[in-house]
């Protein structure tokens, strides 16, 4: 009897390994790793769902696939919460595994959704796998999180060129693509034993290849840059307890400023040869409010008076206060060589929850009583205006605005030739996150086509082009100053994407509605 009991659980048991190795795929499929298994990486959790009679082991397979996949692609986060929060490692680690609950939960989400929409509609199997595959699609192109990063990325990551093809989808577009390449993975898996599960692999497998060569293509077909700049990227690498003594008037505001001029200064001098149009500072890098009100301050003129002996013009982030509100900015500004403030400088707009504001303060305020610590900073007008410096049309970007598309679109709505982009990652360790946030940044230039000018303070500072090619990167948590000569066009024109920015969500959606009207006329005609 006892061994009876065991043969029928044993199988029942192993089906949990699934969603296991679904989250082993797709964590070990996202940057730095290479995309190996993001073409079936789904499959697995797909093939146990299948199997389920219960919503609650729908859930729960979900979770564990998320929660996986959460730890190993995202594990950076005990680090943030060891250096941003003050946490000892142990609470660390806590943070991480409740952050690892909850960051991914469009995977349950759509599970969820799939079996109760399946189920209402009395669908096929066949049927039930592409909506299966849609619902996990639209779910994880609309799910919130922090770090809104998605499975496009990862082509960018490897250099695949299939990357190219972003300027037409996007890289949300690209995600979907790749998700849904899972379907004719599923069916080759369910059929490996017989001649079309061959026949099925080996025409994904082709159609992976026709997509890079078609990527290189797009490449080669690219417009010839008309105008040149140069640049000199500045990273001080500036220790977090240094910047926050700075920042709460408790001195290093004077050595930190002078870390950044003396590098400035030596890169100027070892390249003589060299005519540089500006010199680009991270994101809060000068040590003290900026702007008109505060221009006759102490270190603001110690800076106009050191871009005036150097002859360069300066576009650095820096705080300052919002005259309406009298609230903390997170700002970017430009300073031509003569040292002067060029308006209009650029606040932060898409603020970091529980560390810029706090979600929901300004309709419950005694929130701010119950977190005070929590930054309290002023929200910038949006992408509305270019940054300008003689003749340059520049598109800015504060740390993590790079993430979302559509900001970056309305940057190349209004022309920009080229956006910078100013971040510090220093709270987030050195492995995974800086490289992450790199290539997620650096994919707005492939969208769009323009050159990304990449500053942090910490790393990894770089340039890349409208062809996505990343020029030199560097080093990470060291002092250095890199000159970048950068092509671009005066006069960029706007991408597929750019004038169809809705089009593949649109198409998306209208598949899935379209299919599910379909099966609920099915169903109804039976009745």
């Amino acid at each position: 009897m006892k061994t009876s009991i065991q043969n029928k659980l044993r199988p029942h048991n192993k089906q949990w390994l699934l969603p296991i190795l679904s989250g082993l795929f797709i964590g070990t499929s996202y940057i730095p790793f290479p995309p190996w298994a993001s073409l079936f990486c789904f499959v697995p959790l797909w093939i146990f769902w299948k199997q389920q009679e219960k919503i609650k082991n729908v859930l729960l397979g979900g979770l564990l696939t998320a929660f996986i996949f959460t730890l190993i692609g995202f594990n950076w986060v005990a680090h943030t919460l060891h250096e941003f929060a003050n946490l000892d490692w142990p609470f660390a680690v806590i943070g991480l595994l409740i952050y690892a609950l909850i960051a991914h939960l469009y995977v349950p989400v759509a599970g969820y959704l799939w079996i109760i929409t399946a189920r209402k509609l009395k669908c096929s199997k066949e049927m039930s796998l592409l909506l299966m595959a849609l619902i996990t699609v639209i779910c994880e192109a609309n799910s919130y999180t922090l770090f809104d990063w998605n499975f496009g990325y990862s082509w960018y990551g490897a250099d695949l060129p299939i990357y190219h093809w972003a300027e037409f989808v996007g890289f949300s577009g690209l995600s979907a693509l790749t998700l849904l390449c899972n379907i004719p993975l599923y069916y080759a898996w369910q059929q490996r034993q017989q001649k079309s599960g061959k026949v099925i692999f080996v025409g994904v497998v082709c159609s992976l290849i026709l997509l890079n060569v078609g990527g290189l293509g797009l490449k080669a077909r690219l417009e010839k840059p008309d105008s040149t700049l140069t640049t000199l990227l500045v990273q001080a690498s500036i220790e977090n307890s240094e910047k926050m003594a700075a920042e709460l008037g408790k001195g290093y505001s004077r050595e930190i400023l002078n870390r950044y001029t003396r590098l400035t200064e030596e890169a100027i001098k070892n390249n003589p040869d060299k005519k540089i149009d500006f010199a680009l500072w991270p994101e809060t890098a000068f040590p003290a409010l900026l702007g008109q009100p505060f221009k006759n301050n102490s270190l603001p003129v110690t800076l106009s008076t050191f871009l005036k002996q150097q002859n360069i013009a300066l576009i650095t982030g820096a705080y300052s206060i919002e005259e309406k509100n009298r609230l903390i900015t997170n700002s970017l500004f430009v300073l031509n060589n003569a040292g002067e403030l060029v308006e209009p400088h650029y606040s932060k707009t898409i603020l970091l929850a529980f560390g810029e504001f706090i979600p929901g303060e300004q309709y419950f305020p005694q929130i701010r009583d119950w977190l005070p610590e929590t930054g309290h900073f002023s929200r910038g007008q949006g992408p509305n205006e270019l940054l300008k410096l003689n003749d340059f049309k520049m598109g800015a970007q504060i740390c993590y605005e790079s993430l979302f598309p559509a900001f970056s679109r309305s940057l190349a709505q209004l022309n920009a030739q080229f956006i910078v982009n100013v971040t510090n990652d220093s709270w987030y360790g050195n492995w995974q996150e800086p490289y992450q946030h790199m290539y997620m940044t650096l994919a707005r230039g492939v969208e769009f086509r323009r050159p990304v000018l990449r500053v942090t303070n910490t790393g990894i500072s770089t340039v890349s082009l409208a062809s996505g090619e990343i020029l030199r990167l560097s080093p990470i948590h060291e002092p250095w100053a890199g000159i970048y000569e950068v092509p671009y066009l005066k006069n960029p024109p706007a991408t597929f994407y750019q004038n169809w920015f809705g089009l593949l969500p649109g198409i998306l959606w209208g598949v899935l509605i379209t299919l599910c009207g379909y099966l609920l006329f099915k169903r109804n005609s039976y009745l």
